[in-house]
């Protein structure tokens, strides 16, 4: 099924819950609402829903207008944080219950649920109640009880939050691979940037009600338009430093004091000439080398397989890098940097946009 919002706006009094978003679900598709808290992603998904109603906009299901049809003749599956699961009923009466109020036939409803369960890899579980389940059981019995009414549109409302962090790894590739399998059209609410990065085709990045951003994971990773997207998307987190870009016998530098770093014309181009700009490039685009900009090692963060490295290269401009442990580098080291200039952003400090993809 298609979802369009069109100008879709929610307010209470003078208070934006969402501001005029405006986008495009295709159908089969997986779209994570992305933002920090309060940023109006589950105040649209509700919306979605039936559960809020909107102040102004239109909410489409395949070109059918949908604003004042009741949540329950919408055909939408929900999974919530809290998985919302009735305590005194068994795993088979929990995933049943939509099947019980649109009055399936008993034989239909007993091959359904436990075709879903099963699904889920729930189906020896079906006589126990939620307190004998451990969390992940619990989000899969949530899961189940969406699908099993068949539903044209599921709804996550950050259904993995309570999970440890091993469990929501899992659950994200059984929570993908099931929608793939399904073909259902889905929306997930996320303040977890990993989680829409690796499961959804495109992401809306929404801040203070508004939609900043919408497009694939890897257009917002590497074509931040605004400053926040960059620092927002992608672990760990996307460095800045203020700089100057300026044009020199033919190349274009970014500096500030001790910081002189040569970057591509197509980048460093377009940011010359706009005075103190802000330099954005990634963890990951930064090595620890013979040669390069100088700066003392502050913190050394072990996380396994890489060194995460906050380098001081003076007194306002630090840098993270990704290193190898076996590096063995130490708080208070000196050390030199490169800068794989050819992944470098520029963002304008006082709009917070990009100056390459605006």
């Amino acid at each position: 099924m298609k979802v369009e919002l069109e100008n879709l706006t929610k307010r209470w009094g003078d208070v934006f819950g969402a501001d005029s978003i405006d986008l495009e679900i295709t159908d089969g598709e997986l779209v994570a609402f992305l933002g920090p808290s309060g940023c109006g992603k589950t105040t649209t998904l509700l919306m979605v829903a039936g559960i809020y109603k909107p102040t102004e906009g239109v909410i489409r299901f395949d070109e059918r207008v949908v604003n004042h049809v009741a949540p329950k003749d919408r055909n939408v599956g929900m999974v919530f944080q809290s998985y919302a699961l009735y305590p005194h009923m068994t795993v088979f009466r929990n995933i049943s219950y939509p099947l019980k109020l649109k009055k399936v036939p008993q034989e239909e409803m007993q091959r359904r649920t436990q075709q879903v369960a099963d699904m889920m890899g729930i189906g020896h579980l079906m006589d126990r109640k939620p307190a004998q389940l451990s969390g992940g059981q619990q989000q899969r019995v949530a899961l189940g009880r969406a699908l099993v009414k068949e539903p044209d549109l599921l709804l996550f409302d950050e259904p993995l939050s309570n999970l440890d962090a091993r469990l929501r790894l899992s659950m994200r590739g059984e929570i993908k691979r099931l929608q793939l399998e399904l073909g259902i059209t889905s929306i997930y609410v996320t303040h977890d940037q990993v989680e829409a990065m690796t499961m959804a085709d495109r992401i809306a990045v929404m801040r203070e009600g508004k939609l900043l951003a919408y497009g694939s994971p890897e257009e917002l990773y590497d074509r931040p338009r605004t400053l926040f997207i960059g620092g927002f998307v992608g672990n760990p987190p996307m460095n800045f430093v203020d700089v100057e870009v300026v044009q020199e016998n033919g190349a274009y530098h970014a500096r500030r004091g001790g910081f002189d770093v040569v970057v591509p014309p197509e980048r460093g181009g377009q940011a010359a000439g706009h005075g103190t700009v802000i330099f954005g490039i990634r963890p990951e685009d930064v090595a620890i080398a013979d040669d390069g900009v100088p700066g003392e090692i502050y913190v050394v963060e072990p996380l396994g397989r890489d060194d995460l490295i906050d380098v001081r290269m003076d007194e306002e401009a630090r840098v993270h890098v990704l290193a190898d442990p076996a590096l063995g580098l130490r708080i208070g080291d000196n050390v030199k940097l490169r800068f794989n200039t050819d992944e470098a952003q520029f963002f304008d400090p006082e709009t917070e946009q990009s100056l390459l993809w605006a």
